[in-house]
Formats: structure tokens, sequence, C-alpha cells
């Protein structure tokens, strides 16, 4: 017993070179989420395939992350958290350098289902060690740098990509993490301290099967809805029978003795109530961090490197943030920390809604700053603060639950922002036509202003363009005026995550406020 206290003090005094290791990690296996998608077109042309064809790179890695995350909080108890961080980051590392020797597309994403197999371990593991390395009056400050790489990976990936297809190789896109991978293995055995077992049971099969069976096509649908057709037969047997899966799931969990997710930690204090947040928050960043660079890139007409650069700003921002709201939960707690982070983050959310052709780029990019010093105050408050509710032997099954929120999170917001895109675009462009034709002076009007900002020249008038020509327009504006509505939608969920914050609380060395 006192070799456990002299371990769990030593432990406490030396999380910080630890801390840094785990970050490493984890930002790698968030930065690939990211950085393969600006390579599609590349992959397209390499392997001789078409969009629908090589999506399912990108695609296949995140169904399975969904799939492995469950497993993260039984397996670290069964085998020790530590040896489980190597493993996986091993085992990304080698199904990075496998993707990067691919020959073909089918070999690239039997390679990904390597590398994602590795990949979704990293953060809930990662997690999972930092609050039981970490004192508890110190937590803040430690999630705070631990996720860094939740906001600013996903951010800087789009523009590293680039960088790295356009001007050296796509290869390097899975290379890069063969370093990274090997030094932070070697890293993790010098630094990061061992933990003591926990007590597992047998391994949940039942359990186990139904989440990954669930997850899995829950996730599949939200990803492939808007391809399919969200009421094709597909898509509708998928949400269903997931959804079935995913019901029985939790009361098989609920039953059995010992569950691969003990999901009573839900009953814990403010953990629910975090969750909740989370995903408000995961939805209120997926909506700028695709829609903007989408705007960007159809509209102001950037390239996807130049977007990706003209998006670091608020990933800096959300850098600089993200430590400080952490020292600002060590001390006063979770709950004016969030608030204040998601109130910044509804309103420059709303300020986005007045995106137009002739909006100035500078002006995107001051909004996106404010945006990300909201994003880093209000996103790992709220987590630490669910997840220090709960007591240290459950942390494996509340970071995993923490992770599988993010991730059909983010895909459910996704898809749900993008349905609400294409029919507002729609809406818009009826009324749009019923007004401008090419003979009224409306018309006239419309065609010189836009194709002005766009570079045509036309003068009032003049019949340069064609009837195509204004349909193109018409479409291009109506497609920006929908993207102002998910702007508005999303400062409204944010909003609504704001009045919930006020609810939450925070645990802290016993005591609770």
């Amino acid at each position: 017993m006192r070799m456990a206290r002299e371990d769990s003090s030593t432990i406490a005094n030396n999380w910080g070179v630890a801390l840094a290791v785990l970050i490493a990690g984890g930002f790698m296996a968030i930065l690939d989420t990211s950085i393969v998608n600006i390579a599609i077109p590349k992959l397209e042309s390499v392997f001789s395939v078409n969009t629908a064809q090589v999506q399912w790179v990108v695609t296949i890695y995140m169904l399975t992350l969904g799939v492995v995350v469950p497993l993260a909080g039984y397996l670290g108890e069964r085998f020790g958290y530590r040896r489980i961080y190597v493993l996986s980051l091993v085992v990304f590392t080698v199904g990075s350098a496998l993707s990067g020797l691919s020959w073909s597309l089918s070999v690239l994403t039997m390679f990904r289902v390597l590398q994602a197999l590795g990949g979704g371990l990293i953060m809930p593991i990662t997690m999972a060690m930092v609050y039981r390395m970490v004192p508890r009056h110190r937590i803040g400050t430690a999630m705070g740098f631990w996720g860094l790489g939740i906001i600013v990976a996903p951010a800087i990936g789009p523009a590293l990509g680039g960088w790295l297809v356009q001007y050296v190789d796509w290869r390097l896109i899975f290379y890069i993490n063969v370093p990274i991978g090997i030094i932070g293995s070697v890293l993790a055995l010098a630094y990061v301290p061992k933990f003591p077992k926990g007590v597992t049971g047998p391994f949940d099969f039942v359990g186990f099967a139904l989440s990954a069976m669930g997850l899995f096509g829950l996730l599949l649908a939200l990803s492939e809805g808007q391809t399919w057709g969200w009421g094709s037969e597909a898509i509708v047997m998928l949400f269903g029978v997931s959804i079935l899966l995913l019901i029985l799931f939790t009361l098989w969990e609920l039953m059995v003795k010992h569950p691969l997710l003990n999901l009573r930690v839900f009953a814990r204090g403010s953990f629910a109530m975090a969750n909740l947040l989370v995903i408000v928050i995961t939805v209120s960043m997926y909506s700028g961090v695709f829609y903007v660079p989408l705007f960007l890139q159809t509209v102001a007409g950037y390239g996807a490197m130049q977007t990706g650069f003209m998006m670091m700003p608020a990933a800096l921002a959300s850098a600089i943030m993200m430590p400080l709201s952490g020292r600002l939960y060590d001390r006063i707690g979770a709950r004016w920390v969030v608030l204040t982070g998601l109130l910044i983050l509804a309103y420059t959310t709303f300020l986005l809604h007045g995106l137009s052709t002739t909006t100035p780029v500078f002006q995107v990019v001051w909004w996106l700053t404010l945006r990300g010093l909201g994003m880093g105050m209000a996103m790992m408050p709220a987590t630490t603060a669910g997840m220090s509710a709960i007591p240290t032997p459950l942390v494996g099954s509340g970071s995993a639950i923490n992770n599988i929120m993010q991730r059909v999170a983010g895909s459910f917001g996704l898809a749900f922002m993008t349905a609400v895109l294409q029919s507002q675009s729609a809406l818009h462009a009826s009324t749009l036509a019923s007004a401008y034709t090419p003979d009224s002076q409306p018309g006239m009007q419309f065609i010189h202003h836009l194709s002005v900002y766009l570079g045509h020249g036309v003068l009032p008038g003049q019949r340069i363009l064609s009837i195509n020509g204004l349909y193109h327009l018409i479409q291009q504006e109506a497609f920006v005026m929908g993207i102002d509505d998910i702007f508005v939608l999303g400062a409204a969920i944010t909003l609504l995550g704001a009045v919930l914050s006020l609810f939450l609380r925070t645990y802290r060395q016993g005591a609770q406020g």
C-alpha cells in the first residue's frame, strides 16, 4: 500500500513531460482525420478513380475509429494504459507507413483501416491517462494543453496537406507520421508512467458487437446520406437498424455485471450536461471548419492551401486560449468560463451570416479568429468538468464515451447542416430566379454587380453573359445565402448551449461548486 502511495505521488509530481508526450501522439491522430481530405483530387488522378471511390479512404478511417473507441477503457484497465497507448501508436505508425507505400486504392483503403485501429484508441487512452496522473487541482490546465489537438489539428491539416500534395508528394501526408510515431513511442516508454491495472472481469463480447455494428451503421448513414439520398432505402434501413442496435447496447450495458462501457457515469454530476455541451460545441465548430473553407474555395476562388492558411489564425487563437481557459477552470470552475466562451462563439458565428460575394477576406479571417477564442474558452473546460465528476476507476469509460460523442456529433452536425444548406440554397435560388431575368432591370444590375466582383467586367445594359451565366450567378448567390442561414442556425444552437452551461457544475478534490 505504501508503494502504491509513493508511485501515485511520483506520478502527480512529474506529469508535465508525460503530458507533452501524450499531446504529441494525440495531435498526430487528430491531424490525420483532416490532412487526407485535401489529397482526394490527387488520389483520383494517381489511382484513376472517381470521387465516390476515393472518398472511402476518408470514410473507412472514420468508421473504424467509431468501432474501436469503445474498447479503450477495457483495454487500458485490462492490460495497462501505457502499454495500450504505445501499442496503438505503433499500429498507427505502421499503418501510416504502409498507406504511403500503397500501389492501389483498395490497398490504401485496407491500410487506412489498420491506421485507424491504432489512431482510434489514442485520444481516449491519453485522456484517461491525463486524469490518472494529474492532480485534480491542476486538471483544467492539463486538459487545456491536452485538448490543443482537437481544435488546432483540424485547422492545420488542410494547409499542411495542401502544401505537401502541391509541392512535394502526396505520400508524405502519411510518411510524416512515421518519425513522429517512432519518437513518440520511445518517449512514452521513457516518460509516461505505468498505471496499475484495474478490475475488468470478462470481455463484454455482446456489448462490443452491438456497439460496433450500431456505431458503424450510424456513422455510415451520416457520412453517405448526402450521396445515397436521405430518403433512400439503404439510408433509412441503416438509421433504423443502427439506432435499434444502440438501444439494445444501452439496455445490455445497464444489465451486465462487467459492461464494455459503464453507462452509469451519466448519472454522476455534470457528466451528462458536459457531454451535451460537447455536442453543441462540436456542431458549432464544424459549421465554421467546413463551411467557411467551402465558401472561400467555391465562391471566393481561393486554392486549398491558401484557404488552409486563412484558417490558421483561428487555430492559433484557440491554441492560446485553451491553456488560459484551463487555468481559469482551476481557479473559478467551469460554469462562467464555458458560458463566456459559448457567448463569444454564438456571437461570432452569427457574424458569419453576413458572408457575401463582396465580403473582404480579412474580415472573414478576423471573425474566425474571434470565434477561435470562444472555441478555445468553451471546449475543454466543459469536457474537464464532466470528466472530473466521475471517479478515477471509471475514467476509461468516461473518456471513451466522450470521444464517441464527439465523433457522432461531428458527423451528425455536418450531415444536418449540409441538408439544411441544400434546402435553403434551393429555396433562395427559386426566389432569386423569379425576380431576376436577363431582360429585367434588377437582373441587369444583379449581373453587373456579381460579374464585376468575379472579374467578368460586364457593364449595365450589355448582354455578354448568357442565360446560363445568369443561372450560374443566381445559384452562386443562393449558395452563399444558404451558408448564411447555416451560421444563423449554428449561432442559435450555440446560444442554447450557453443557457445549458448555467447548470454545469465543477467537481474537484471532493468539493463541488
